[in-house]
């Protein structure tokens, strides 16, 4: 079953209310489940093929013993830690059951890499022991740019260390029917291919096989996991996920579309899961709803009127419940989901899945497809185009030198503290409900760590407790394949900082999996990455200041905050 969830809505209550019952009057879960593109938009395109969700549940159960055979098999070989290579959909269920369940005794330890950093790829290079490492492939597509070149990366590294003919034996992958990945690894001799249902879309996907599969490698009881799921899909239509999804949609409608996840320690991994699903089905249209994962819980004059929040925790938790408390007598709305035991996750994936649905329904915009997300793709292409062309990325003198920052603004600044008074004068009060209030995302394209994720940490608090702004914090490349959506296609409100830095050895891409030579390195790929998606802000009309660090993130970072106007 998914958790037990209650309501305090304080003057929204009655509205809210009122769209429940339309809902309910409508049958809108029963039309959803029943495959009715109409829920959302006048045509089926990219509707009735991204459905498959809704029957993983059961559908899955029939995967069950195929995946159960693999894990013994990798086990009973010597396996003893997985690196999964893959973006977005594709790697954040995993991280997130990892990371909830930890590591059964006698199963697969599991990482995941979703940086093209070449210092993340160094040091996943350094978990992955020669020999003992399995290596997952998971990409839907078949042809995402960062898991082909992690993959090619690894396995010519594979083939180097052992004999290459055998290679395949290491790896394993996820993907659809008919993918390019698909041919490859049998042409490779994968040890294996788990071929998912193609009508699951990525962020949909994490009671899959591309969330079941890494999950059953760590040891979880993948009959129990969709046991609970399957309790949620029978419920009756408010719990499955309707009385979340209309308070979403709804209360982003009225202006608080600032959705502040306050999670317990053991469960604040669901809360990137829950980014992504919520912010690339949401952001399009010039509306969207803005998942707010890991701020700062402060006090209620903290925060501006443009906030839902939302609390999950296990039975028994109650570490931010007086804050709460304090919010919800200042009038903020609060949701409370209370999960029995973490195999409650099992039954929030649909549950979560289900609400994403009805907001977007409520919000009149498909939540399945994602318009914006080729914008920065193309533009990091042509950037990768250029490079091979003229051996150089076609960047563009910076706008300011100061110390060991280098800053792009699109207005004139001699500084950085003239470059973030100039972003922060384009901040939304939030008066029009229809366009809302502005919010501000660190768009981190480092290589992460513990002592940039505390200088990141303290950046987006100042900026919270200064200018009573929602923040946002996402390491590049892998926010692209979540926020970056809605950063191009919601009502325009976000301000951007992009940091980039030095990246020191480039690491090679290699261009064939088996020899052949490089032509690009990780190096180039991820600045190419950081420089197409400003380009693509640039376009959408978004104010965006990049400052590259010429010195270790930490530092830099604090450098900046130490100019915060």
């Amino acid at each position: 079953m998914a958790g037990h969830e209650s309501l305090s809505l304080g003057p929204f209550g009655s509205v809210v209310k009122e769209a429940l019952r339309g809902a309910l009057e409508t049958s809108l879960v029963p039309r959803i489940r029943a495959h009715d593109y109409t829920v959302w938009k006048e045509v089926p395109d990219e509707i009735v093929n991204r459905l498959g969700w809704l029957h993983c549940p059961e559908n899955m159960q029939g995967g069950l013993a195929e995946i159960s055979e693999f894990v013994r098999e990798v086990r009973e070989e010597g396996f003893d830690r997985v690196l999964l290579l893959g973006m977005g959909g594709s790697s954040l269920a995993p991280e997130m059951f990892r990371a909830v369940f930890g590591v059964r005794e006698g199963y697969l330890d599991l990482a995941v890499l979703d940086s093209t950093h070449p210092g993340a790829v160094r040091d996943r290079a350094l978990w992955a022991d020669a020999g003992h490492t399995l290596f997952l492939v998971s990409t839907k597509s078949g042809g995402t740019v960062e898991t082909l070149s992690f993959f090619k990366y690894f396995f010519e590294r594979t083939a180097r260390e052992s004999e290459a003919e055998r290679a395949g034996r290491a790896f394993a992958a996820v993907t659809d029917p008919g993918s390019g990945l698909e041919t490859m690894a049998r042409d490779l001799g994968f040890r294996k291919v788990f071929l998912n249902d193609p009508d699951i879309g990525g962020r949909y996907s994490a009671l899959s096989h591309f969330g079941l599969v890494p999950a059953g490698l760590v040891g979880m009881d993948l009959a129990e996991v969709l046991s609970r799921a399957r309790s949620a899909a029978s419920g009756d239509d408010e719990s499955q996920g309707l009385r979340l999804g209309v308070v979403m949609g709804t209360m982003a409608r009225l202006g608080r579309d600032k959705l502040t996840l306050v999670t317990s320690r053991a469960l604040a991994p669901f809360g990137a899961w829950v980014e992504q699903l919520i912010a690339e089905s949401t952001g399009k249209e010039g509306r969207g709803i803005l998942p707010v994962h890991g701020e700062t819980l402060m006090d209620p004059g903290a925060y501006a009127a443009d906030r839902l929040f939302l609390q999950l925790t296990l039975r028994g938790e109650t570490e931010s419940d007086t804050a709460l408390a304090a919010l919800e007598g200042a009038g903020h709305p609060v949701v409370r989901i209370t999960l029995d035991d973490s195999y409650d996750i099992g039954g929030e994936c649909f549950r979560w899945e289900m609400a994403t649905a009805v907001a977007g329904s409520i919000l009149g915009i498909n939540p399945f497809d994602q318009p914006n997300v080729e914008s920065a793709k193309a533009q990091a292409r042509a950037m990768v185009a250029a490079y091979r062309e003229k051996g150089v990325l076609p960047d563009t003198p910076p706008t300011f030198l100061e110390g060991e920052v280098a800053g792009w603004t699109p207005w004139p600044a001699q500084g950085v503290e003239e470059a973030l008074r100039g972003l922060f004068s384009r901040a939304r009060p939030g008066e029009n409900e229809s366009k809302g209030r502005s919010y501000c995302a660190i768009q981190a394209y480092l290589q992460p760590g513990p002592d940039t994720e505390r200088a990141l940490f303290r950046l987006r608090t100042r900026i919270q407790e200064r200018l009573r702004l929602a923040t946002t914090v996402g390491y590049g490349p892998r926010f692209l394949h979540s926020t970056g959506q809605l950063h191009k296609g919601d009502a325009g409100g976000g301000l951007f900082i992009q940091i980039t830095g030095e990246t020191g050895s480039e690491e090679p891409i290699p261009d064939q999996p088996l020899g052949g030579g490089s032509s690009l390195d990780f190096g180039v790929l991820i600045l190419a990455q950081a420089l197409g998606d400003r380009m693509a802000l640039l376009e959408a009309g978004r104010p965006v200041v990049r400052f590259h660090l010429r010195e270790p993130a930490e530092q830099g970072i604090e450098r900046i905050l130490g100019t915060l106007p």
